[in-house]
Parts: structure tokens; sequence; C-alpha cells
């Protein structure tokens, strides 16, 4: 009897956890024609079922979708049971996502537009906003549940700033139903994941965290950033974009992340470089357009990973630049002579050659220490052109 006692006290935990965020996946890729071809069909189903206005939710019409879709993506298992759980878990990812509603009653809004988008960055758009509304890991066909995770997820994200690996797992455990607030604080979630750590759900759940990561891999403006080998934390771009710099997407760079920018230094760095054009230009603006956009960018002329302590926060060493010629300036698509002449590299376009082929620095901001970054920027766009 304390045997069975002790097996319940180790079970029940387990049970009463995974409870919570019931998430699998049948398909990992959401471009991909299975995927596409079983929601076309959910949408179809729908559609016939409440073409006559009220529709009633009934088994055989589910069956009948079943087989629709196992003839539609036939699956590689002989065992019709295993076809038959692998066609049940696409159908319910499509309701666990927020495509399609259970009991098949409706499909979100831009479920159509989903499938009719003609490129994968316009899908993720459309992704991100179905899964942030309406998804609902714990929804199945018969089951309708008002927990909609991601959107916990991402509110938590911005009320804490960063999400690291553990962090993400524990949330698993959360019921969401148990919470006024739409997110959880710092402190509340530092105790979730002691208990989660404690009871052993961290590293029960551990290979299915995979399916959440896929999924926050493909919304818009997250991402996640490398901690070592197996490690990381989730971030929101405009957020890591701050404390990482704006090369933090760069695999490259990831290589080096332990070299972590300083969120405040880097601030002083960009106010410098604002004063710089107060003083030059009357306010704060790109220096090579002469115009004063909302936002602009402190960008690095020796890349911050290439950077020691003193190097990282000189302002000699930055530009205030507006967002299209940063992101050229700091691809090593474009650069500059010590006259302030645009040069280009021979990967880039004639076109954007002839645009912007006569627009160059100010001799008012080539200083020495500058001219010496710049040639380090030119270089680094001549081997890049070289391997290209």
């Amino acid at each position: 009897m304390k045997i069975i006692k002790k097996l319940l006290k180790k079970i029940m935990p387990q049970q009463n956890y995974e409870e919570y965020w019931k998430l699998t996946l049948e398909y990992t890729d959401f471009n991909d024609d299975k995927f596409l071809t079983t929601l076309q069909l959910l949408v179809n189903k729908v559609d016939e079922l409440n073409a006559s206005g009220s529709y009633t939710y009934n088994s055989q019409d589910y069956k009948d979708l079943q087989q629709a879709v196992l003839r539609a993506v036939p699956k590689s298992s002989t065992n019709i049971n295993n076809q038959l759980g692998s066609t049940r878990k696409a159908i319910n990812q499509c309701i666990k996502l927020g495509f399609v509603n259970p009991e098949l009653k409706s499909y979100h809004p831009n479920t159509k537009d989903y499938l009719a988008a003609r490129s994968s960055r316009r899908r993720q758009t459309i992704f991100s906003k179905i899964v942030y509304s309406n998804a609902k890991f714990n929804s199945s066909i018969t089951n309708t549940h008002n927990w909609s995770q991601i959107n916990f997820l991402l509110k938590t994200l911005e009320e804490i700033g960063k999400l690291s690996k553990k962090d993400i797992i524990a949330l698993m455990t959360i019921d969401i139903s148990n919470y006024e607030r739409e997110y959880v604080i710092e402190s509340e979630l530092s105790a979730i994941r002691r208990e989660a750590e404690s009871s052993g759900f961290i590293e029960r759940k551990y290979n299915q965290i995979g399916y959440l990561n896929n999924i926050l891999n493909k919304l818009d403006d997250v991402v996640f950033i490398k901690r070592g080998r197996s490690d990381y934390e989730l971030y929101f771009e405009e957020d890591a974009a701050i404390i990482f710099g704006d090369d933090y997407k760069d695999k490259a760079y990831l290589k080096h992340i332990e070299k972590k920018r300083d969120p405040y230094l880097h601030r002083l760095y960009k106010n410098q470089l604002q004063e710089e054009c107060e003083e030059l230009y009357g306010n704060p603006m790109c220096v090579l357009e002469h115009l004063s956009y909302p936002v602009l960018i402190a960008s690095h002329i020796k890349p911050f990973i290439d950077s020691d302590e003193n190097e990282a926060y000189d302002p000699n060493n930055g530009l205030l630049l507006s967002r299209t010629i940063d992101s050229l300036f700091d691809l090593k698509y474009i650069s500059f002579t010590d006259e302030g002449t645009m040069i280009f590299s021979n990967r880039i376009s004639d076109d954007v050659k002839e645009f912007w082929e006569n627009y160059k620095l100010e001799e008012n901001i080539l200083n020495e220490k500058r001219k010496e970054y710049l040639a380090y920027h030119r270089n680094l766009m001549t081997e890049i052109d070289a391997r290209a």
C-alpha cells in the first residue's frame, strides 16, 4: 500500500502539470503542403457544415473529415490506428494554433488569407496574428478552452523583458485561469520556475518545449538569443537590438554573444552622436542624407564584436544613420573613403548604386579617429566581397 501511495505521489503532479499546456504538433513546417492541405480541408468542411446556418457538431462529420485528410495526406505507417492518430493530431493542431475553432463551428477571420498568401513572409505575419489572438493549446476538436497561452507568454515577456529557456518551460505549468492578470511578474515566475525544477517538470518536458520554440521562432518581432551551446533567451527584437546591437541576428555575432552590449553605455554613445549632429546641423539627423528621421540608428563603424571596451562606446566609432543606410552599412554593402565618398560592394545591384552614388559624408565629421575606423570597415567589405 505504501509503495502504491509513493507511486501515486510521483504520478499525480505530472498529470496536473501536463494538463495545462497540451501542445503537440503533427507538422512543424507551417508552409509545407501537408499542413496547408490539412488546413484547407478543415476550412472547406467548416464552410460546408455551416452553409445552412447554425450547425451542431456530431462525431460522424469529424470521422468524414478525418478520412478526407487521410486520403489527401497519406501517412507512412501501415497501422491504421497510427494513421488515424496522426491525422487526429494534424486536425487538432489547426485548432490549437487558432486557425479553426473547436467543433468546426468557425475559423479565424485571417485563416483564408493565410492559405491564399503568396509568400512565406506574408504567411509569417498572418500566422503571428492568428496565433497571438486565438491559439489555445488545450483546445481540441471537441474541447474548448479560453486559455490563450501565447498571448500570456508574450505579455509576460513584455512585463519582464526576457525569458530564459527554463522560464519558458516553467510557464507551461501555469494554469492561466488562476491569474486575473494576463501575465506573471518576475518574482512570480521565479517561484514557478523553482517549483517546475523541483517537481522534475522541466526534465520531463525537455523535448516537448521544441514544439513551443518552433511556434515562437515563427512569430514576428521576437527572437531567440543563444547563451552557450544549449541555452537561450527570448527577447522582443527591439529590445535585443538595444542590448546586443543591430547585428544580433548575425550568426557570427551569436558566437560572441557573451560580449553583451551595455544598454546604458550604448545610450550614452548614441546621445553623443546626437549631440554631435546638433552642434553641426542644428538637430539630430542622418549624417549622410541630412534628414531628421524619427528613428535614427547609432551605427558602429568597426563592428561591436570586433571592438574593445573603449572602441565599443567611442562616438568616433559611430555614425548616426537612417535605417536604410544603417542596414547597407552594417552589412558591408557600402562604405566610405577618407574623403567621405560612398563606395559600393560588388554584391549590390546597379540601381542601388545609381540611387546613392552622389551622396557623401561631409568633411566636418571625418576626423582622424573616424577615418581609422572607416579603414577597418572598408577592409571588412573587401574581405566579404572576396568570399562572395
